[in-house]
């Protein structure tokens, strides 16, 4: 996951796999390539026309989809196509598109002043400082800018970009054709799904960022990406170029153990009982089915992937790997001597503040899913936010200044389209019945006035959760955007339950964000001198550094590809014929009728790869990619469009913590199959013609 900056380093090993671009032309993110790609702030796009058309997985659509959705009009079921720039529908309230104009290093600006040795709420405190100064500086209006932190805080980036607030659905095959599969074949191949859909970016006429207006415009791109109709064969050389969240390959052998021991185990039990309660519900009211649809597929995608994470570190032995590798660097240091070994004592500094987090994980974990319930979160974005507002913005919280006020209204508008009032009471009942069951030293005084101390029946729990809905306003939108607008002295007044209730526990919370402060702080003075030993253990022993994935931009590279496990050698391409094979006519293998008759009748007109003398449907390559990197463009040699990253073998899942190239993959939907769809079977030729695509 090569920065674009790193890239003339491997200049010749670009041109040698068969790019046919000028390598220097990737560092240039205001050029006829990189300027293409946006990012959504969770999935990747790119854009496709002059006229702001963006595409980007179906997955990654799926959240406007179901804002615009209800159990009469479900488009996530019938797939919406805008014939005209009219008919195009208004994304959810925080659906964005952020081009990337710029990428600096601020390392000496973020951490140039404090001394080596300061850690703890200090340290936390003087880098918050100066991210907040280097972003206020940068920003205007239409400017979003962010500090990112590269290698643990070993290096800091900042980073520029258009954000354009005015995002619309355009076109969003049916589910059955972009959920081909659903979780039954998720991050499995051979796989058969069209995960594509197409949104727009408006401006005003001016070309200034607004929000959504009908008055709007289309915006005009400085660049955009070539299609290329052809497509690939096996063996050509492709690249992504997007935005991957989070990897962990830098992480300590006991970092690891936890993941393996801990987290995973213990969110899948979350996520099953989240899922339970939620689909008993949708189950008996379609309306809430289509409101939390956007919430369950990310469940379901989660609670697969931990599967995956626990299965394939098991089978990578992967904390006795990384505790070779820890022990290997530490042997390196000793022989190296002077400042490098120096370093050893950090290291194990380090394993002490993580020690101290494991201390008060199972805490921290239930109070962040009693925050993912609507009614919580609500009162709480409402009180954080007029608390903040007290204060000058440099020293507001960061998420809580005036940059960030529009976001955190708009998470309080959307809630009316993905929240049931019954459903949410549900789980924080059930988040409740989980904190009451912690140990004494891992309990919340503001929770424990509210609850009540020790180990408290079920049915109580329920009662007091009861009341607090029973009495709360904040269920509405109205009122919660109403309160939003409040004063801390009102919000404190108000005899809203869900208001009181936050009030009474805001102290408590902010006692641990402090606490949480002087642990970040310590790790952000250990872990960059962890990360200085490995880089230069690395370094040394000729193997390539770039940083674990953090959201920002990058670039990865390979070629079209299948693999061989087991005995069994898995092709690069799926086609035509497998759906057909699929299909069952239940979901998630039920064919659109259309679509299952064009398939048998083999009508693949000019989208028939001669390769293999049918129609390409996904695709495989050896690319290093990880959530986020959904709907990123998969480019050719030449920088042209040849299908969308959206998953990755099962091989593949556990690649964010130990990376084998000879068993991940990447998969892709062809261009060609997207390009079918568009044109044999939803008759998208409106879009076609934009992007320069002949029918």
């Amino acid at each position: 996951m090569w920065q674009p900056a790193q890239l003339p380093s491997i200049a010749g090993q670009l041109k040698e796999r068969g790019l046919e671009l000028d390598p220097s032309q990737l560092t240039d993110l205001a050029g006829p390539t990189m300027g293409a790609i946006v990012s959504l702030g969770f999935c990747t796009a790119s854009f496709v026309s002059p006229q702001g058309l963006v595409v980007t997985n179906h997955h990654c659509a799926y959240g406007a989809i179901q804002y615009n959705s209800t159990a009469e009009r479900n488009l996530i079921e019938q797939g919406f196509l805008a014939k005209s720039i009219a008919e195009e529908l208004p994304g959810d309230p925080n659906l964005r598109v952020y081009v990337t104009e710029e990428i600096r290093d601020v390392t000496r600006e973020i951490v140039g002043k404090i001394k080596p040795d300061v850690g703890g709420l200090a340290r936390y405190d003087a880098i918050d400082a100066a991210e907040k100064a280097l972003v206020k500086k940068c920003e205007k209006p239409g400017i979003r800018c962010d500090v990112y932190n590269f290698h643990g805080g070993y290096s800091f980036q900042l980073v520029r970009q258009r954000e354009i607030k005015d995002v619309r659905l355009v076109y969003a095959p049916p589910d059955a054709i972009g959920k081909f599969g659903g979780d039954v074949d998720n991050w499995m191949w051979p796989r058969h799904t069209g995960d594509f859909s197409f949104l727009r970016a408006y401006v005003a006429k001016d070309g200034s960022s607004k929000p959504y207006s009908k008055d709007n415009v289309p915006y005009k791109p400085k660049h955009f990406l070539p299609v290329n109709a052809d497509g690939v064969n096996a063996g050509d050389y492709v690249m992504v170029t997007g935005y991957p969240g989070r990897t962990n390959r830098y992480r300590l052998a006991e970092e690891t153990n936890d993941a393996i021991a801990w987290s995973y185990p213990t969110n899948i039990a979350w996520y099953t009982e989240i899922l339970d309660i939620v689909n008993a519900a949708g189950a008996k009211d379609p309306g809430v089915a289509v409101k939390y649809a956007s919430a369950v597929a990310s469940y379901n995608n989660y609670l697969k992937n931990f599967r995956g994470q626990l299965e394939g570190l098991a089978k990578a032995d992967a904390v006795v790997y990384k505790t070779a590798k820890e022990k290997a660097l530490t042997d390196w240091l000793a022989q190296a001597g002077g400042t490098n070994a120096a370093l050893a004592g950090d290291i194990d500094a380090l394993r002490g503040v993580l020690a101290r987090q494991r201390a008060t994980r199972d805490r921290d974990l239930t109070l962040g899913y009693l925050a993912r319930t609507g009614l919580y979160s609500a009162a709480y974005t409402i009180y954080r936010t007029a608390s903040e507002r007290t204060k000058p913005d440099m020293q507001r919280e960061a998420g809580f200044q005036q940059r960030d006020e529009a976001k955190l209204e708009g998470n309080l508008k959307q809630l009316e389209r993905r929240m049931d009032p019954k459903v949410d009471q549900q789980l924080l009942t059930r988040f409740a019945q989980h904190y009451v069951k912690l140990p004494a030293a891992q309990r919340v005084a503001g929770l424990d006035a509210w609850l009540g101390t020790g180990e408290v029946a079920d049915d109580a729990v329920a009662q007091k959760v009861a009341a607090l809905y029973a009495g709360t306003k904040l269920t509405d939108t109205t009122e919660r955007l109403t309160w939003f607008k409040a004063s801390k002295k009102d919000v404190e007044a108000s005899n809203d339950t869900a208001l009181r209730f936050m009030v009474a526990l805001m102290p408590d919370l902010l006692a641990l964000e402090r606490a949480k402060k002087e642990r970040q702080g310590d790790e952000l003075r250990l872990r960059p001198r962890f990360m200085q030993a490995m880089i230069a253990y690395n370094q040394a022993q000729g193997q390539p550094v770039y940083p674990d994935a953090n959201s920002s931009l990058r670039v990865t590279f390979g070629k079209v590809q299948g693999f061989k496990k087991d005995g069994v050698e898995f092709l690069p391409f799926t086609t035509g014929e497998g759906i057909v094979a699929k299909t069952t006519g239940e979901d998630p293998f039920n064919t659109p009728k259309s679509e299952y008759d064009a398939l048998k009748s083999r009508d693949y007109g000019r989208y028939a790869a001669k390769s293999i003398g049918t129609l390409p449907v996904n695709f495989l390559a050896d690319l290093d990619i990880t959530g986020g990197n959904s709907g990123s463009p998969t480019l050719d040699a030449k920088g042209r469009l040849v299908g969308l990253a959206f998953d990755g073998n099962w091989d593949s899942v556990s690649a964010d913590w130990i990376f084998d190239k000879g068993l991940t993959r990447s998969i892709q939907v062809d261009v060609r199959y997207m390009l079918w769809i568009m044109d044999k079977i939803d008759h998208a030729r409106n879009l076609l013609d934009e992007m320069g695509v002949a029918p």
